[in-house]
């Protein structure tokens, strides 16, 4: 994540999963806080899907 736009773009990827109830990105530490009940899987895969490459 570069910017604002990617860190709502990520945001709204996973916020749109069945069971996640908030996420917020923080494109300088690279991290995504997320509240809800997913596995890592999906919530890989929703990063992905928005253009994003996840890291470790």
């Amino acid at each position: 994540m570069s910017c604002g736009h990617c860190e709502q773009a990520v945001e709204e990827a996973i916020e749109a999963l069945a069971g996640v109830q908030d996420a917020e990105a923080d494109r300088d530490a690279e991290q995504v806080a997320v509240d809800g009940d997913i596995s890592i899987e999906q919530l890989v895969t929703a990063v992905e899907d928005a253009g994003y490459e996840p890291k470790a």
